[in-house]
């Protein structure tokens, strides 16, 4: 396989795991509720991430290295979000609970 294929996929599977994030990112900070996102899975998903990050380091595969990371910053925003907003739904009874 030539390096231009692999740097192709490489950049697109890069997108796809940093954009993947957003959209959960922004609804959460909007809604300022986080209660749909699993503790347990987000958890798993930043240690998922930081291995990645600690593959890319060992072995010098710095777009692994870098797509992982940007990844990793997301993921724990998302963490971090749930941990900050788990009273949401306690400090606004205006929100209604889900289906």
């Amino acid at each position: 396989m030539s390096e231009t294929v692999a740097n192709i996929v490489g950049t697109a599977a890069a997108i796809c795991s940093n954009t993947s994030f957003a959209p959960q990112a922004i609804k959460i900070w909007k809604a300022r509720d986080a209660s749909a996102v699993s503790l347990k899975t987000y958890s798993l998903t930043v240690t998922c991430f930081a291995l990645w990050v600690i593959y890319g380091v060992i072995t010098e595969a710095w777009p692994v290295t870098f797509a992982n990371s940007c990844a990793l910053v997301m993921a724990v925003i998302v963490l971090t979000m749930k941990w900050k907003f788990r009273d949401s739904k306690k400090a606004r009874p205006d929100v209604p609970d889900g289906p």
